[in-house]
């Protein structure tokens, strides 16, 4: 008689009539769900009110973030909820320190303008008054002719049209803050020279000598810049035209006071010291 096999079990896939196939699926599910709930959370935490301890990095992360969405997507195409995002940063945080969009894009050029015209020691970086006007000159070169400062410069100059109010006012400030710092750098250049004899170089001229020196050195280069030209090779000429143009601004402050300058001149040069 032939023996009688039990019935083949085969690992069968349709889950379609067992609890248990429909079950772990939906654990499968609750779990990824929960993760993902997980990771909002701690993004949240992340991006929330900074530790008392970090509190005063906060204006910093909030203009490093301004500047790179500005850059990138000009002042009109920015929002202030990206920059917050990328910031980790509540926009009440925002409007609390810089009460509108306008505001922050001012403070971000403020403190490119500073960064770029702010120089220690400037009374060890050469023997001779054209060695220190010199490095003077190359350090804020280096400095403006970088992608994110000629950025900064192109970002205003494309809303002047749309917010004429804007780039006024942004351009002014600019220009105000970067004869303040030249002009405090040339009065530490000329006390410790013969410079300080020269009309030029008296307190209530340095403004104006401010004025000239950026005019002559900082202007023609900035422009080039502007246009297009290659930041690169712009930089690799900074020695040669550094080294002419203080000859040229040494020649003309040992010779006369600077005259005013009349307005389309001041309007040429506004804003170059981004």
């Amino acid at each position: 008689m032939a023996a009688v096999l039990p019935k083949s079990r085969g690992v069968s896939t349709d889950f379609s009539d067992r609890d248990f196939g429909k079950g772990r699926v939906a654990d499968v599910e609750v779990a990824r769900e929960t993760d993902a709930a997980s990771e909002r959370a701690r993004a949240v935490v992340r991006c929330g009110r900074p530790p008392r301890g970090l509190a005063g990095q906060v204006e910093e992360r909030i203009l490093d973030a301004a500047g790179q969405v500005f850059l990138e997507r000009g002042f009109q195409g920015a929002s202030v909820d990206e920059i917050a995002e990328v910031a980790c940063a509540g926009k009440p945080t925002i409007y609390a320190r810089y009460g509108s969009k306008e505001a922050l894009f001012a403070a971000v050029v403020a403190r490119k303008v500073r960064a770029n015209t702010t120089i220690e020691c400037l009374a060890t970086m050469g023997a001779t008054i054209e060695q220190r006007l010199e490095a003077m000159a190359s350090v804020i070169l280096e400095r403006i002719l970088s992608p994110e400062s000629i950025g900064l410069m192109r970002a205003v100059v494309a809303e002047a049209r749309r917010f004429p109010e804007l780039a006024i006012s942004v351009k002014r400030q600019a220009r105000d803050l970067g004869i303040e710092s030249v002009a405090r750098l040339l009065g530490e250049v000329a006390r410790s020279g013969e410079l300080s004899a020269f009309p030029a170089f008296a307190p209530e001229q340095l403004p104006e000598t401010a004025r000239r020196f950026m005019d002559v050195i900082v202007f023609p280069m900035a422009m080039r810049a502007l246009f297009g030209e290659d930041l690169t090779l712009l930089r690799a000429e900074i020695g040669r035209h550094v080294k002419q143009a203080v000859v040229f601004f040494l020649a003309a402050c040992r010779h006369a006071p600077p005259a005013s300058a009349g307005p389309g001149q001041l309007a040429m040069r506004e804003g170059a010291v981004l």
